[in-house]
């Protein structure tokens, strides 16, 4: 299902539906489009988010992996669009937790959460573990739907790519870049109570992510596909 929200009439989806230059980006998370500008820069594409393109509708997550809801969103989009589109979806795993907030991450404290309120519950799930009970990775799938290629069961064609970013929960945040869990993750690089990655510069991070490592394979695919 899902929660009916009617595109825009007129907006930007319309205008350039069809044209290889645009390249939807299933997200309204200003972060998360520019990170993947700036992974992924096609030389022959425009990557636009729903925003832009003038598309209301919210597709439901309702897959359970990263993978699934990534192809979800992927072909929702392109059929809304008519464009080919870029979905990601990403997730925290912590061990001790049997891979919890998984799928739900970015709504672990409720559907209204916001990074702190998610850091906090998970810091509260976690108290009392010492560092070698705190593992966790990131893991990041990217799907792109081609709205104009048919797939093996008739439906929308996809392709996927994913990438992990192993490490450990932090005992407290620290650091003010990056955003989600970013300020209390520690990259497996670091010893117990180094740098979280929000205390990483970007350029780093974006070396090295869930996300750099799907978009690296990504942007090989869509070279691939002319983008």
């Amino acid at each position: 299902m899902t929660r009916p929200r009617p595109t825009a009439p007129g907006g930007a989806a319309r205008r350039i539906a069809g044209s290889r230059s645009g390249l939807l980006v299933a997200t309204r998370s200003r972060h998360k489009l520019g990170e993947l500008r700036d992974l992924l820069r096609p030389a022959n594409a425009q990557l636009i988010s729903l925003d832009e393109a003038g598309i209301l509708d919210e597709a439901d997550e309702t897959g359970t992996t990263f993978a699934a809801n990534a192809a979800l969103k992927a072909r929702f989009y392109a059929r809304r669009s008519g464009l080919p589109t870029l979905a990601d979806d990403s997730g925290l795993e912590v061990d001790a937790l049997g891979g919890l907030p998984g799928v739900r991450t970015r709504r672990y404290a409720g559907e209204d959460a916001t990074d702190q309120d998610n850091n906090a519950k998970l810091l509260a799930a976690l108290a009392g573990l010492p560092p070698a009970e705190r593992g966790a990775r990131y893991r990041c799938a990217l799907a792109l739907a081609l709205p104009e290629r048919s797939g093996p069961r008739g439906g929308i064609a996809v392709r996927l790519t994913r990438g992990t970013f192993s490490g450990r929960i932090a005992l407290a945040p620290r650091g003010s870049n990056g955003f989600g869990y970013d300020p209390i993750f520690e990259p497996l690089v670091e010893p117990p109570g180094g740098a979280t990655v929000a205390q990483w510069p970007p350029e780093r991070k974006q070396a090295v992510s869930h996300r750099a490592r799907a978009a690296r394979r990504m942007a090989l695919i869509l070279a691939r596909e002319g983008f």
